[in-house]
């Protein structure tokens, strides 16, 4: 396995460039754990590395910490010192949303991804809303959108057509396909998607089936994967950590932990893009500050009563947008917090400083 095999590329090696005058490898995060990361060399080797504390507190929040699929300098180590993280190089693409939770910090699902894979069925989880927000999130992130409606041999071929149109009218820079990992059928589409340097993540809730597609895709059991219950078609074991997975056809593949919550993590510009066909109707609002709510003459609501827009769609764009106003919020809060904090700190070391002076001149007898 070589570099270019993870992903290196000519931006890549001229970003490296000062770090491999101090002795210094490049290196690939593969997975994460709560005390250190696993990385690929040059060579294919896999190696255990730690963060190193100048980057640990450079971070200003959890984001800015080196994640899976990220490339990184690494000091190099031996029998008895630790292979250190020195430096993290510039992230192309990064999929993340909003930490679970009240916290308005963003949680990277994975760094230097080229395609984002969301893995849904035509049956109990399938959720528009739900994929409107992934939309967003991959829309921001600058990875390429894929779908697979997946499990189609447990539903009608009228089903699965119907749920694989409905999702490719919400985006249509989005690919969308039919698949069964049961079966095996359509895994020859995500092979034409896997070339050599590519990294696509897979991502959706628990029991869509993510484990088994990689397990087919890599070609043995990667991530064991249970029996399925008959009456939510859930799977009882799903992926638990977060891992980079290179694959012998070529391509990576980061797999993902079912997410329970898919929360917002994006701004206002990106969020209308991919409510284009909302957006456009806010034009013929009759006031610029129409809050499409109450509002008299939102030509927005008004589509909406003629059912030229789907209700659903109209509620989603505005419960995204209050999230992301929300999360504007909280964020202007925190900047403020820090801000006071360093001010606080700054007058304590000044004082600190002056009354070590004050000290010194005293202990020297100077009036």
């Amino acid at each position: 396995m070589t570099l270019r095999d993870l992903g290196w590329n000519d931006e890549l090696k001229a970003a490296f460039a000062p770090y491999r005058a101090k002795g210094w490898v490049p290196a690939r995060l593969i997975r994460e754990t709560p005390i250190n990361y696993g990385a690929f060399l040059e060579d294919g080797d896999e190696i255990d590395v730690i963060l190193c504390g100048r980057l640990w507190h450079e971070a200003q929040c959890d984001a800015d910490l080196p994640a899976v699929g990220d490339w990184v300098a690494v000091e190099p180590g031996n029998e008895n010192q630790d292979h250190v993280i020195r430096a993290m190089l510039p992230r192309r693409t990064c999929f993340s949303r909003k930490m679970p939770g009240n916290s308005s910090e963003a949680q990277v699902i994975g760094a230097n991804v080229d395609i984002v894979a969301v893995v849904t069925d035509a049956g109990p989880d399938f959720n528009l809303r739900r994929m409107e927000r992934y939309f967003s999130l991959i829309g921001k992130s600058g990875a390429k959108a894929l779908v697979l409606v997946n499990k189609s041999d447990l539903f009608t071929k009228e089903e699965n057509k119907r749920a694989a149109e409905e999702i490719s009218a919400l985006w249509d820079e989005a690919d969308v396909h039919i698949t069964s990992a049961i079966k095996g059928e359509g895994l020859k589409v995500l092979k034409k998607y896997l070339k050599k340097g590519v990294t696509m993540c897979v991502v959706g809730s628990s029991g869509v089936g993510k484990s088994t597609l990689v397990n087919q895709l890599y070609g043995e059991e990667w991530q064991w994967t249970g029996e399925v219950n008959e009456t939510t078609g859930k799977g009882r074991h799903t992926t638990t950590s977060r891992e980079l997975v290179p694959l012998d056809s070529g391509g990576m593949l980061i797999d993902n932990p079912g997410m329970r919550e898919i929360q917002m993590w994006t701004d206002e510009q990106t969020l209308r893009e991919s409510f284009a066909d909302v957006d456009a109707l806010t034009h013929d609002c009759k006031f610029a500050d129409c809050s499409h709510r109450k509002d008299t003459g939102c030509a927005i609501r008004a589509a909406v009563d003629k059912g030229e827009l789907d209700a659903g769609r109209y509620e989603s764009f505005l419960n995204l947008e209050t999230e992301i106003a929300a999360l504007r919020k909280r964020a202007k809060k925190r900047q403020m917090a820090v801000e006071r904090w360093a001010k606080r700190n700054n007058r304590v070391k000044a004082r600190n400083l002056a009354d070590r002076i004050q000290l010194e001149k005293d202990e020297r007898g100077d009036i």
